[in-house]
């Protein structure tokens, strides 16, 4: 059992492609896989995937869906008599119409306005809202309401994915953390106090950024409550891993300070995506020296997705308790992200980093976060759809897989997920 509450799992010798991933929910239990033409579902993009998740959708509740009607009803009023659909409300309350009715939280998902009572929660999403620590475009503070707002184009299902979050995974929205744009030792200070509180109580935590900065208070935050060493998968194309950038830890350089933790060894970090014409040489040679892994756009094409992911897994689960997903959406090739502090034309297609993001997220994760969405810069909200793409994929192979998906809500409050 991972530190988070999370099942350890035996990765597959043959890896995990197409064909899913082999696991075994604990020592001494069977392997066995999920997804379309077996037990599984964690090849749910595969073979099949289309009549697979045409019959996983009749195995879904409704419960939440149907509870939300009716609160909708009795919070907004019913509709004008001249309606024939009697579940209109007269006032917005639920995930219709998606132009309209915006709460302000991610998904729509639930708001918890008391941050001591994330413990009823299994996941809580909290912004970052720093970009104190770019180098270059500023404008990532305004990521996590970028991101936020993206995902009210969402429902919450996932067709392919054949998963409901809303009807599936108790999660809530807990706001950002107050960060303080003049002051990053301090902004780091807020960031790790915020990702310690939720780590600490079994809650997994997804980060809105901000800037590739936070990549080390949140993981200084974990860090202290996984008995254990902490792997590391960094999506991104630029390695920040230099000491200091213009005098100072920004966000070029969160995987130097990460990887000085006691318990988050640098063997235990991947990077995927490097490459460009924005990598600089003392970041190049911190890698080297501390053994880091680094796969490049060329490596993804020369060998493939599944391998990559394989690979990375391999690496960063060897002898490590929890596995913690870092995303910086430059990653992404920047005819698609152009909202980024640091475009770097020539990265991932967007197929190939979703596919890759669910892969790595079928044997379980700790915690994840996406970072450098950059609204001022977007067109038509591209980034940040992306962004937003990056989380529900993943939450939903966790929730699909059985690490997440358990915890059902005890207080009195409106919640998602399962039923108590």
């Amino acid at each position: 059992m991972s530190e988070n509450g999370h099942d350890d799992h035996v990765h597959s010798e043959d890896g995990g492609g197409t064909e899913g991933y082999a696991h075994a929910h604990g020592p001494g239990q069977p392997t066995h896989s999920h997804g379309p033409g077996g037990h599984s579902h964690s090849d749910a993009f595969a073979q099949k995937e289309g009549r697979w998740a045409q019959a996983a959708e009749e195995r879904i509740s409704l419960f939440r869906h149907d509870q939300e009607i009716e609160q909708g009803l009795a919070f907004g009023l019913p509709g004008s008599p001249t309606l024939v659909d009697r579940t209109i409300p007269t006032f917005s309350r639920g995930e219709l119409p998606h132009f309209a009715g915006e709460r302000g939280t991610f998904l729509n998902s639930p708001f918890l306005e008391d941050v001591n009572e994330v413990t009823d929660a299994e996941v809580a999403v909290f912004g970052a809202p720093l970009d104190s620590g770019a180098t270059y475009r500023p404008g990532a503070r305004f990521g996590p309401q970028g991101i936020r707002r993206s995902t009210n184009l969402f429902g919450t299902y996932c067709y392919e994915l054949g998963v409901d979050l809303r009807e599936q995974l108790n999660m809530v929205d807990i706001g950002d953390v107050f960060t303080i744009p003049g002051n990053l030792e301090k902004s780091f200070d807020q960031i790790s106090q915020a990702m310690a509180h939720v780590y600490q109580r079994g809650v997994f935590p997804v980060i809105l950024g901000g800037d590739h900065s936070i990549g080390y208070p949140t993981i200084r935050g974990m860090a202290p409550y996984v008995d254990g060493n902490i792997g590391i998968i960094h999506f991104d194309r630029h390695v920040d891993t230099q000491e200091t950038d213009l005098d100072e830890r920004v966000h070029t350089t969160p995987w130097f300070h990460a990887t000085n933790l006691k318990n988050a060894p640098a063997t235990n970090l991947v990077q995927i995506g490097i490459g460009g014409w924005q990598s600089p040489r003392a970041g190049v040679k911190v890698g080297r020296e501390r053994g880091t892994t680094i796969m490049t756009v060329g490596d993804v094409e020369r060998v493939g997705i599944e391998k990559i992911a394989e690979t990375a897994l391999e690496i960063a689960w060897k002898g490590a308790k929890a596995v913690y997903l870092s995303f910086d959406i430059d990653v992404i090739d920047a005819g698609f992200v152009p909202g980024t502090g640091w475009p770097e034309p020539g990265g991932l297609l967007p197929r190939e980093a979703l596919n890759l993001i669910r892969m790595i997220s079928a044997p379980g994760l700790a915690g994840l976060e996406v970072v450098e969405c950059a609204p001022p810069y977007d067109w038509a909200e591209q980034t940040a759809l992306l962004s937003s793409r990056v989380i529900l994929d993943s939450l939903a192979v966790l929730v699909r897989e059985g690490h997440l998906g358990k915890k059902a809500a005890v207080r009195d409050r409106r919640a998602w997920g399962p039923q108590a």
